[in-house]
């Protein structure tokens, strides 16, 4: 699983971190880091040329700490109120004037260079933030790859917790009516009490022998946290008592070898309370809309993604683990299109607002396709690459590349 960070170099390599018998702080599986594509030997898709509808204009840019390091870390920012937050790989956390770029705080949560609590299988690259950027409750919610939750007041930076967990926390926390949920690599999902961190309560899901290095986001909303494991499975548990409400398989595992079998929910399921439905993606698997009461099978199609998924237009939008980006309409297994030129560009998870939807590529490039059909209509280079997923508020797009560089952008129709 990568730190809900992207999954970098699509090649396989499954870390050789092996079950530490005895450790008091970790349990370990052995994971995958990156899918390798159905086909080994696509290469990038060249850019196309086109006629662009739109321009993207930079409002400002500046530098979030280190950047994200070589352990293909997907950090995304987060925006409240007037506020932009962002982390790097390395313990630094900022929090911006969203409109100016204009720094009001800036802490460090750690050192990079301590002692590790384990072997991690890169000891050159000493990043250990992989989960965020989280926030709820009034806090900014980090989680480390020492298995640490933090809470940072949002209004200074100053330290308000530090809860120890059982294992790597992957993906942001989240807080809201009291508790923070988190989920750890070992399958693990726990609610802390937003005020002090200590634990409420916990929820254990058994990890397959291999899984992707990753875990979805847990997702809150009427009373409930859904969240996706690594056996293929998304569950519903009530949030203030962590009751078991239900399960649904996205996908069973197949095939005669493990790496066959993989069927990760690694991608952040998607609630659309108005719809009453929770869409989810698995890795070799299937895209799912189920009914949010009960986790009744409302349709399904074949589908492989890692990613998160995103919605606008009464539609859904995923990337495909070979890099298709497809639209699928939200009241059935309809394809609405199908955009096949960025494959094998190593695609972020898509962001929709207005009439668009954003993904960015492995060399730096934002590209920019139309909700509607899924045409390119604008593209700029942004420097180093892309692989965290964008944010956006009030028609103004954040944007947190490879090196630590966030900018804020304005997509305007041309002419």
């Amino acid at each position: 699983m990568i730190p809900h960070s992207h999954i970098a170099a699509r090649t396989l390599a499954v870390v050789a971190a092996l079950w530490l018998g005895g450790c008091s702080f970790f349990s370990f599986l052995p994971f995958v880091d990156e899918p390798k594509d159905k086909d080994e030997e696509g290469e990038a898709t060249p850019l196309v040329d086109f006629e662009p509808e739109a321009v993207i204009d930079r409002h400002w840019r500046t530098k979030v700490g280190r950047g994200l390091g070589r352990k293909s870390l997907r950090l995304t920012p987060t925006v409240i109120a007037d506020r932009v937050f962002a982390a790097d790989g390395y313990g630094r956390v900022v929090a911006l004037d969203r409109f100016s770029g204009r720094n009001i705080w800036s802490v460090s949560v750690g050192k990079p260079d301590g002692i590790p609590f384990y072997q991690f299988w890169d000891r050159r690259d000493p990043s250990f933030v992989t989960g965020g950027v989280g926030a709820g409750e009034g806090t900014i919610l980090i989680g480390t790859m020492r298995g640490e939750v933090i809470a940072l007041d949002a209004a200074d930076g100053s330290e308000l917790w530090r809860q120890q967990m059982s294992s790597e926390v992957l993906s942001p926390p989240v807080g809201a009516d009291g508790v923070v949920m988190t989920q750890m690599s070992d399958g693990r999902l726990v609610a802390l009490e937003a005020d002090d961190g200590s634990t409420r309560w916990a929820f254990d899901n058994q990890v397959p022998l291999l899984t992707l290095r990753g875990t979805a986001t847990p997702v809150l909303g009427g009373g409930l946290v859904f969240a996706g494991f690594g056996d293929g499975s998304v569950k519903a548990v009530e949030t203030q008592t962590g009751e078991p409400i239900w399960e649904h398989r996205v996908m069973l595992p197949e095939g005669r070898t493990e790496l066959d079998r993989l069927v990760d929910v690694d991608g952040t399921p998607l609630l659309v309370a108005e719809r009453g439905a929770l869409f989810a993606v698995s890795y070799q698997g299937r895209l799912k809309a189920l009914r949010v009461q009960d986790g009744i099978l409302l349709w399904e199609m074949p589908a492989s993604s890692f990613l998160d998924l995103a919605a606008g237009y009464g539609q859904l939008y995923f990337v495909s683990d070979d890099d298709v980006v497809t639209a699928v309409q939200q009241s059935s297994a309809t394809v609405a299109w199908t955009q096949e030129a960025l494959k094998y560009r190593k695609l972020t998870s898509p962001t929709a607002f207005g009439n668009y939807v954003l993904v960015g590529d492995d060399e730096g490039y934002l590209h920019v396709l139309a909700q509607s059909d899924g045409r390119l209509v604008a593209r700029r280079k942004l420097g180093s690459g892309l692989r965290t997923r964008m944010v956006e508020a009030d028609n103004i797009v954040y944007v947190l590349d490879n090196n630590g560089t966030l900018e804020a952008l304005e997509i305007k129709r041309r002419g």
